[in-house]
């Protein structure tokens, strides 16, 4: 059985919807789950639930790494018995498959540095968030880890998405491009110029050039490799639209009579529509490039939502991440 740790006090409505999401996963994945946190607060939770015969474990720890944590590195040195601390150490020491984390961003990657390490050959961990597209899921890879990147760090971040989507995707030859102002090769800065030319060179990915933003959404690639900063603006004006366009949708479709008789006709298909670009469905972002899986939740995240990162977190151990990307990186490096 696949065990997954999870930081029972990260987040903005931690402990409760954590322990109800880890309840629910562990009920429907078979997953055991490890609940990281003050065990008294995590077990006053866990008693609204017919949990006793769960296959879910608290693991005390005492310290608690806040969501507005100004120096996040220097809080998980100080609290090495902090939840996040402690759930980190749960696949360190090979009692976990992976971890899940809706707390403090900088703490979780933090943690995962200083406790997982970093893959051989990778400099730099990223932050790979699954975005929505119109037929299949998308791998965004830097998602917001490094706002400031040299070329080797695009090109390990191409190889580490690519191992990703043959892992939770099962897709064989992923396409991979670099996200651009322009498809022609020229396009772009003088850090995404050399990063192209590098992975047109690399005959082990499916290189497929450089993509615009407008055409990510469309599924022009499996994967989109960029820098942290670019990419964490591109998410979030990605759901920025998403929720300006729901929520005009909304006002169109409640606005007279016959905008409400056509919303109740197609409830079922908004439904549907709302569930396939639902952060919560995702689960979470994957924090590629350290020695264990490591799924870092929206903070916001509610009981699907971690339901969801337990789920992904499971797919990411069975599907062998970590030793794919090492693979990848390997034969890389030797080549």
């Amino acid at each position: 059985m696949t065990t997954i740790a999870v930081d029972a006090m990260g987040g903005d409505y931690a402990p409760d919807e954590i322990v109800h999401g880890a309840v629910i996963a562990a009920k429907e994945y078979g997953v055991k789950i490890y609940l990281c946190g003050l065990e008294d607060v995590i077990q006053r939770e866990l008693n609204k639930y017919s949990g006793a015969e769960l296959p879910i474990e608290i693991i005390p720890a005492s310290e608690v790494i806040d969501m507005g944590e100004c120096q996040p590195a220097s809080a998980v040195r100080k609290r090495p018995n902090s939840s996040i601390v402690v759930a980190m150490n749960q696949v360190a020491n090979g009692l976990a498959g992976g971890v899940v984390a809706a707390g403090s961003t900088g703490a979780a990657a933090a943690a995962a540095l200083f406790t997982l390490k970093r893959i051989e050959g990778i400099e730099r961990p990223c932050i790979a968030a699954v975005m929505p597209t119109h037929d299949k899921p998308v791998i965004l890879a830097d998602a917001g880890a490094n706002v400031d990147s040299a070329s080797k760090h695009l090109v390990q971040n191409a190889l580490m998405g690519a191992a990703l989507s043959k892992g939770l995707f099962k897709i064989n030859n992923p396409k991979v491009a670099l996200l651009n102002i322009g498809e022609e090769p020229g396009k772009g800065n003088v850090i995404v110029k050399e990063a192209y030319d590098i992975l047109k060179s690399i005959h082990e990915l499916n290189f497929v050039g450089n993509v615009e933003g407008r055409d990510v959404p469309q599924g022009a690639c499996d994967v989109c490799v960029c820098d942290g900063f670019v990419g964490n603006v591109f998410l979030k004006t990605a759901e920025g639209v998403a929720k300006m366009v729901a929520t005009m949708l909304r006002e169109e479709l409640t606005r007279d009579v016959m905008g409400k008789l056509g919303a109740l006709l197609a409830k079922n298909s908004f439904y549907r529509l709302k569930k396939r670009i639902d952060y919560a469905e995702y689960g979470g972002a994957h924090l590629l490039g350290v020695k264990g899986v490591c799924i870092i939740a929206h903070g916001s995240s509610k009981h699907i939502a971690i339901k969801n990162a337990i789920k992904v977190a499971k797919s990411a151990v069975e599907g062998d991440i970590i030793k794919l990307i090492e693979t990848s990186v390997q034969n890389y490096v030797k080549n």
